[in-house]
């Protein structure tokens, strides 16, 4: 049983990250935080798709070995979708987005120093 559960589990700590799945989770927190109107919801929406399904392949790709320039690329992408966020957002609104930003990188740093 112990075995079965181990194999279950995806290699080297990695989630299975479903880019849609990604996209739904993160769009709804925002649209909490943010109080996006419909437009803005459905923009949002889109932008996290795009990215997600990006950095899938980038993660696609680590899994196979190539892990060139990974944590760079990925920081490009979270800064074009930066970059598209301010557009879609108001001033007000971003704002909030560069708080909850700041705390959810910190959150993660907490979660890092646990270990």
């Amino acid at each position: 049983m112990v075995v079965s559960a181990s194999m279950a589990q995806p290699r080297g700590g990695q989630r299975d990250f479903d880019p849609e799945e990604m996209a739904k989770r993160q769009t709804e927190r925002l649209k909490e935080t943010l109080d996006l109107s419909k437009d803005q919801e459905k923009k949002v929406y889109e932008l996290n798709l795009e990215s997600g399904k990006e950095m899938s392949k980038l993660r696609d790709q680590r899994g196979s070995g190539n892990n060139d320039g990974m944590r760079e690329k990925m920081s490009e992408i979270r800064d074009g979708q930066n970059e598209k966020m301010k557009k879609i957002l108001t001033d007000k609104q971003w704002v909030k987005y560069e708080k909850y930003l700041e705390e959810r990188r910190e959150r993660m740093r907490e979660g890092r120093d646990r270990r």
